[in-house]
């Protein structure tokens, strides 16, 4: 019974599209000239507007208003929550754990990238090369977290007790002693990352490999002719030809990791000292009930991308002017 209700509910919504779309269509066939192109423009434009409005520009106001309240919602606190951020000591090792994944994962996944797209640029197996580094993009966060919590799997060290984690049968084999890489701090956090890394770069090698791919040969020639080659020839003609493309990427992977939630949810759940703001975020609206608190994390995370995001709109429109 459920089913047949659910498969209603969503005939009835394919319905209502349909005859939207088709009021739109009826609307815009009733214009003509110049002034009729404009009004076919509005009424396309309406419903995205609209939803832009209901969907996006509504719930940030929203947001950012109920970050002046307490967690109930019902009492104007001011600028207690703000406050509250950057003098709690929990929430200072959320900030300090957010500080070490932006300065670490970009620069590691870009040089990650960078290093393999040039080691195997033109080689005889470089398709294969690459599809090795690239498939970990065709994974989702949680399913990514779900390996790599195999990965560090830990077992109480014992005659008779196989581990089961990669990294800790390997310490087993070295003769060392298994660990629980994701409780002792602060180095989990820096395990959390490694995931983080592992997927974007494949996402840093393929733009990277195709920047290169477009340096012109006959400025690589010139440059041989000069007699520089090997580093001389990476640090002085690729690395300045592609420093457009190495933006795009530092900045995607920047931005990418300000949002980090999955891994940190998936294989801590932000104990242990290993919260970051997008998670610290969902907890505290979701689970500790805090709205107020909730909503002003939610609005400093904001904050934090638009710098990088700015940034990122200057160095296309000044490498599109070139």
């Amino acid at each position: 019974m459920a089913t047949a209700e659910k498969f209603g509910q969503a005939l009835l919504a394919i319905a209502i599209f349909v005859v939207l779309v088709g009021i739109l269509l009826f609307v815009a066939g009733k214009f003509s000239g110049r002034r009729g192109d404009r009004a076919v423009a509005l009424v396309f434009l309406g419903p995205a507007v609209l939803g832009l409005v209901i969907g996006l520009i509504y719930p940030a106001i929203r947001t950012f208003y109920e970050s002046f309240f307490n967690a109930g919602g019902d009492k104007f606190i001011g600028l207690d929550n703000y406050s509250n951020i950057f003098t709690s000591s929990d929430q200072l090792i959320v900030l300090r754990n957010t500080a070490i994944w932006v300065v670490v994962t970009p620069f590691v996944a870009t040089a990650v990238g960078l290093v393999y797209a040039v080691l195997v640029d033109k080689s005889r197996v470089e398709a294969f090369a690459k599809a090795l580094v690239f498939l970990p993009m065709a994974i989702s966060f949680v399913g990514a977290s779900i390996i790599w919590k195999f990965v560090y799997d830990y077992r109480f060290a014992s005659p008779n007790v196989n581990q089961i984690g990669l990294l800790n049968q390997i310490v087993v084999w070295l003769g060392g002693s298994p660990q629980q890489w994701l409780l002792n701090k602060p180095l989990n956090t820096f395990f959390l990352i490694v995931v983080m890394i592992w997927i974007q770069a494949g996402f840093a090698m393929t733009v990277l490999s195709a920047a290169i791919k477009a340096i012109p040969e006959d400025i690589i020639e010139a440059a041989r002719i000069d007699g520089v080659s090997g580093i001389g020839l990476f640090r002085y003609v690729t690395l300045p030809s592609i420093r457009p493309a190495l933006v795009v990427v530092l900045t995607t992977i920047g931005i990418g990791t300000l949002k980090v939630f999955d891994i940190v949810r998936t294989m801590t759940g932000g104990q242990f000292d290993t919260s970051v703001v997008a998670n610290e975020f969902y907890t505290q609206s979701f689970r500790a009930n805090d709205q107020g608190l909730g909503a002003a994390l939610a609005v400093l995370l904001f904050i934090l991308v638009i710098p990088i995001v700015y940034y990122n709109i200057r160095q296309m429109r000044a490498s599109e002017a070139r």
